[in-house]
């Protein structure tokens, strides 16, 4: 009688404590302790280390869950060895993360379409969730709509405000917000607001030279650049598209017909800083 009330006690006071994984598998933990001799401070330490491990795998999958990347878009699915500009070293390096995302800086790729921008940034992205990073992926045209929202309800402060949760903020196809001085202010305004503090991820089909079409306001177009590259690791993924390469595949073994590609020129003329590269 003593140790059912005993046993329920302990129930209750792991649920106070809010330990619940040491609630579920504390009695394995006890009769194998009791098996092999265990003293109490190994017990207690195995315990302890099991509930650390649980609440760790719990806060990666609410993180994953939060991010929202894109499925299968890995580093390990990533062919490295069509893009030789870029290292798979150096991006390595980046998704430790501690070497940038600390200090508030940026992430730019630009690059034709099929190049591998989104998925290089989503593989990015889940790295650093998995060394415990906050990111959030997002269609930049997506995000964009959600803060005009947001401003037409007088809440756009607070809006940007709760994208500051995120470590790195992931904005796909920056090209595709359309030339509208609504949607490019809020664009600014997020841009502006993230600078030096939170890290941002750009993928671009355009070169900077050509963000005149996203940003109708030249001032405003080399602003929202010069905050982007001033802490900032740029690469260019200037390759053929991988659509285009599989449709060539497909034509030699009489499967298809190549689609028509256009390549992307190299960076235009703006003026960056001369530490457009430093992480």
């Amino acid at each position: 009688m003593t140790h059912n009330i005993d046993r329920a006690r302990l129930m209750l006071m792991l649920n106070d404590l809010r330990l619940p994984a040491i609630k579920q598998n504390w009695p394995d933990f006890a009769e194998r302790a009791d098996k092999e001799g265990w003293p109490a401070a190994r017990f207690l330490a195995a315990l302890a280390e099991h509930e650390i491990a649980e609440r760790d795998r719990r806060r990666l999958a609410r993180h994953l869950a939060e991010a929202q990347l894109l499925p299968g878009k890995t580093l390990d699915s990533f062919d490295f060895d069509v893009v030789p500009m870029i290292s798979k070293a150096h991006v390595m390096a980046i998704c430790a993360g501690d070497s940038w995302i600390d200090k508030g800086a940026n992430l730019i790729l630009i690059g034709g379409p099929g190049g591998g921008k989104t998925h290089l940034a989503s593989a990015v992205g889940l790295a650093l969730v998995e060394n415990g990073w906050r990111v959030l992926f997002t269609r930049t045209s997506d995000l964009v709509q959600r803060l005009q929202v947001a401003r037409r309800e007088l809440a756009l402060e607070a809006a940007i405000a709760r994208l500051d949760r995120f470590d790195l903020l992931i904005l796909d196809d920056l090209a595709y917000v359309s030339k509208d001085q609504a949607e490019t202010s809020v664009l600014f305004e997020l841009i502006s607001a993230r600078y030096e503090r939170r890290s941002t991820l750009i993928t671009a089909n355009q070169p900077f030279g050509a963000w005149g079409k996203v940003f109708p306001d030249p001032a405003m177009t080399l602003a929202a650049v010069d905050r982007l590259v001033h802490h900032a690791t740029i690469f260019e993924i200037n390759v053929d598209s991988y659509r285009r390469r599989a449709a060539l595949e497909r034509k030699k073994k009489g499967a298809g017909r190549p689609q028509s590609y256009a390549t992307i020129n190299d960076l235009e003329a703006v003026s960056l800083p001369d530490n457009q590269n430093e992480t």
